[in-house]
């Protein structure tokens, strides 16, 4: 594959380092306005850094835009009379629809909009995809370039303002929900360090056993309670307090709040 990744800030760099980790590009070009900070990527060999964008999309087949949003329409007027038939254009920015894509390039391109979260850059992003009706021809591709860097699941575009607040908002949520164990850890007598070891590798082992397993949680649950337990005990208190209503409350508050942004 010939990529081209516009825009190489922090975003941009993680899926070129995904990319090129699992030897997923042939020919590889970044393009940012500054280019000295990401001169040390032409080591691989196979990649070209510029500022050229035009240079870019012309050497390239697959386009990914990880700009400013600001930015976005400037960049896609810049390149759209160099574009052709062989271009799969994916989008990486929020807010920024299929229907404004194809109000400067035209319907007639392979148009897909992703939304990856900061866990790509440890290779392990949940990316939510969508595309415009002829990017569906090229959504697999979009996949595969994405599931080197994670995990991917294709939904409607009406779902993206959703995604955004379960995937990208949801590492914060489960940050704090990380910290939130680690205090309690630090309370029962270890050290903050060991504390965090141990919230974060927990945490880590109980997603990847739904994961690999395929169950729900609760029958997860279900094995690790037993009548009149401690771990019953705690979860139950844990419910009193609201912890779940607490979660689904301010997942709910963040989609109210996107959505009263995209409105402004």
């Amino acid at each position: 594959m010939k990529i081209a990744i516009i825009g190489a800030g922090n975003l941009g760099l993680s899926i070129a380092k995904g990319v090129l980790h699992s030897n997923g590009a042939t020919t590889m070009y970044l393009t940012k306005r500054n280019t000295s900070a990401i001169k040390a990527f032409e080591k691989y060999g196979n990649v070209v850094v510029t500022s050229d964008n035009q240079e870019a999309v012309k050497q390239s087949d697959i386009l990914i835009f990880a700009v400013q949003p600001g930015h976005f329409s400037k960049i896609l007027n810049e390149v759209k009379g160099i574009l052709t038939e062989n271009h799969v254009l994916i989008s990486t920015i929020t807010g920024f629809s299929i229907s404004k894509m194809e109000e400067i390039v035209g319907s007639d391109k392979y148009v897909i909009r992703s939304m990856p979260n900061t866990a790509i850059s440890v290779g392990n992003s949940m990316t939510c995809i969508c595309s415009n009706e002829l990017g569906k021809k090229r959504i697999d591709l979009a996949k595969a370039i994405f599931n080197r860097m994670g995990h991917t699941l294709e939904i409607p575009e009406e779902q993206m303002q959703a995604a955004t607040v379960i995937c990208a908002s949801g590492i914060a949520f489960w940050m704090r929900l990380i910290r939130a164990t680690t205090q309690g850890a630090i309370q029962l007598g270890f050290d903050a360090k060991e504390a965090q070891e141990l919230a974060m590798h927990t945490c880590n082992g109980a997603a990847s056993l739904l994961i690999d397993s395929g169950s729900h949680p609760e029958e997860e649950i279900d094995r690790v309670t037993t009548p009149k337990g401690c771990t019953i005990e705690g979860l139950n208190e844990m419910e009193h307090q609201g912890l779940s209503s607490s979660l689904i409350r301010g997942i709910v508050t963040s989609f109210e709040k996107i959505n009263e942004i995209k409105k402004g």
